[in-house]
């Protein structure tokens, strides 16, 4: 599946319900999430792992959609390596 087809998956899955409970809320639903998935990456199995990154994913997906925001075109930014340096792998000073 491309980016694309999965925000729009997403979309058309949950967009109304995501607009009734508006941008701020939808952010605490995916911040909350966040905090699901560093539990399970602690202490989870490979399983519970994987569900709570498409957890994120999806959520995340949900923001960029509310915000107007074409993700495929978004993640253009790391197309060719590295947006500091260009490079692949980062060649960036340690700590940057």
């Amino acid at each position: 599946m491309q980016i694309r087809e999965w925000q729009d998956l997403i979309r058309r899955t949950y967009h109304e319900r995501d607009v009734a409970r508006g941008l701020p809320k939808d952010f605490m639903w995916f911040v909350e999430e966040v905090g699901e998935l560093s539990e399970a990456l602690r202490f989870g199995t490979r399983e519970e792992q994987e569900a709570e990154f498409a957890d994120c994913f999806a959520w995340l997906t949900t923001l960029a959609s509310l915000s107007g925001i074409d993700l495929e075109k978004a993640i253009d930014k790391y197309r060719r390596g590295c947006p500091g340096c260009g490079k692949i792998p980062c060649a960036c000073p340690k700590g940057e």
